[in-house]
């Protein structure tokens, strides 16, 4: 645990050179430059406590109160707003110095009172506004917190980050001053310049309300090689010890299967064992069924299927997995479709049960809204199967799309174990494997989180690179057009383009569809003369060919507040 506590501390370090920092460090200097020498501390107090508070507590938060981190957001420009206004007007400032006065007890002086918890308000604030790009340390404890397995120990890694971040912030902030102290000429006008840094407090608050700061970073993200951005924290990151000690702190109770024992007894179907199937846990509603535990499934086979709707490997390996319920049910066979959500609006119990309407799943669906279960089984993918027999043990995994007819295999093998019958059973009818064979573009995320293939133009675009032009807000799991002028292009290489979007505002938006910059009708199933419908949040299939060819397509959207999320490919 030392060991991950002392590499979060250097990942935190390291965040100076990162893109993620910049957006914020106009309001860190501005806030503490012109300040006395108790407010770089209260800044970076709060920048820690709101970090380590919200990074372990908002997903209970939202979950518990239905909290919206874009409330939370708004809160916190409001105060770096009011902040800059009192840089900005001497008066009120004077106003703000006998309010704090009155509040904090009289230990200190009056002014060292007001900048050290005037600069913890603008920390407080700053740890709600800032996303940093974090690496595999925070993002495990994300994780956990997400999933309520907030320890002591995800509690100090946090913490040894957010310390580590504040350590060079810090040392900037001190810097400034005493430059403004030895520099004459700024200290005879230091009201002058903590005005001007009140005006770019101010215009900083505006530009968050308007998502520029996200924009900021979009650019930056994409325009500073990574090797300078994330390179450092990479190396401190990805090393052997941190990714051991990373296993230790989501624990070792989940399933692993990286050992495997034979079963002994001659058992029919030779498969190995490969640890005792963990328990559902954390589901929010069960869909197709009550409440169903493996405990209460001994002596069936059970198929347990990581699934999400708007996923196209999922949706392609669905017709395989209804056809072996609806074949094998009648022998003891079930299937258990983990619904684990890739984005927030996949969390809507409706749009689960519209999905499992779509598709013809008539086997239970538990909702993973929380990744509990998904957690206890250490998975990584979509789709995810583990086949678990009569006993509750996992003979089988399978991650991805492929290998149907091994599967059924394996299930009919342990049907006739789990019976002792001798007779063969029939094979389930067949569905197409429609996995593609050939070298087609990758799965693209459009958000900050996981972009990547971004460029400037579309005139320098390269395979499976894409651009932006027109109004977008830019997020970090989607992109939102905010005018009708909003343009998305992608040089890609497949015979199926798909995109997960959200409807617009109004609740209807629409999308033209180009190829090669030509509207091409019928180009997609959900292409009517050359225009995508958008009025729920699913997967749209853009683009149909013969075969893997490659074009770049274009989506002119007409409507604002239409949100896309990522593109996959077949």
């Amino acid at each position: 645990m030392f060991i991950l506590i002392f590499f979060a501390f250097l990942a935190g370090v390291s965040t100076i050179a990162a893109p993620c920092i910049l957006p914020i460090l106009p309001v860190v200097l501005s806030a503490g430059i012109s300040g006395g020498k108790q407010r770089p501390l209260g800044i970076v107090t709060g920048l820690i406590a709101s970090f380590t508070f919200f990074t372990l507590s908002l997903s209970y938060l939202a979950r518990q109160f239905g909290i919206s981190p874009d409330i939370l957001r708004t809160s916190a420009i409001v105060v770096l707003l009011l902040f800059g206004l009192l840089m900005v007007v001497p008066q009120l400032f004077t106003q703000f110095e006998v309010f704090v006065g009155r509040i904090i007890p009289q230990k200190t002086t009056r002014s060292n009172r007001t900048d050290f918890w005037g600069g913890m308000l603008v920390g407080l604030s700053l740890g709600l506004v800032w996303t940093p790009c974090v690496g595999p340390i925070i993002a495990s404890v994300i994780t956990l917190a997400a999933t309520s397995s907030v320890t002591l120990g995800s509690i100090f890694i946090t913490l040894a980050y957010a310390f580590g971040t504040g350590v060079p912030l810090i040392i900037l902030i001190y810097g400034g001053q005493g430059l403004m102290r030895r520099v004459k000429v700024l200290s005879k006008n230091s009201g002058t310049i903590q005005r001007i840094f009140g005006i770019i407090m101010v215009l900083t608050a505006l530009g968050m309300t308007f998502g520029i700061d996200r924009t900021l970073q979009a650019e930056l993200l994409a325009k500073i090689p990574s090797s300078f951005s994330a390179g450092l924290t990479q190396q401190i990151e990805q090393s052997n010890t941190v990714q051991d000690q990373l296993k230790q702190l989501k624990g070792t109770s989940g399933l692993d299967t990286s050992h495997n024992t034979q079963i002994l007894g001659g058992a029919s179907s030779g498969l190995p064992v490969l640890g005792k199937a963990p328990e559902f846990t954390g589901i929010s509603h069960w869909l197709n069924s009550d409440p169903l535990t493996l405990e209460s499934l001994k002596g069936k086979v059970v198929l347990v299927d990581f699934w999400t709707y708007s996923c196209i490997n999922c949706i392609r390996t669905l017709p395989h997995v209804t056809s072996w319920y609806d074949s094998y049910k009648d022998q003891g066979f079930v299937v258990i479709g983990v619904h684990a959500p890739e984005f927030a609006f996949e969390k809507e119990t409706n749009n689960v049960a519209d999905a499992i309407k779509q598709f013809g799943i008539h086997y239970p669906v538990a909702q993973d809204n929380d990744l509990a279960t998904w957690s206890a089984y250490n998975n990584q993918y979509w789709p995810a199967e583990y086949l678990i027999d009569a006993q509750g043990n996992v003979r089988e995994t399978n991650f991805g799309e492929g290998e149907y007819d091994t599967t059924e295999k394996n299930i009919r093998a342990l049907l006739q174990e789990a019976k002792g019958m001798t007779t063969v059973l029939p094979t389930a009818p067949s569905a197409a494997d429609l996995t593609p064979t050939g070298q087609i573009s990758p799965e693209t995320y459009l958000g900050t989180d996981r972009r990547l293939g971004f460029e400037d133009s579309a005139s320098t675009l390269g395979g499976n690179q894409w651009t932006l032009s027109g109004g977008w807000d830019i997020g970090s799991q989607y992109i939102t057009t905010t005018d009708t002028q909003a343009s998305l292009s992608y040089s890609f290489t497949a015979k199926d383009v798909y995109l997960v979007l959200n409807p617009s505002t109004s609740g209807v938006g629409t999308v033209e569809v180009q190829l090669d910059g030509k509207t091409v009708n019928g180009v997609g199933t959900d292409a009517v003369n050359g225009v995508i419908t958008v009025d729920t949040d699913r997967l749209y299939h853009l683009v149909h060919l013969d075969g893997d060819e490659s074009h770049v397509l274009t989506l002119r959207f007409k409507s604002t507040g239409i949100k896309a999320f990522a593109f996959t490919f077949g």
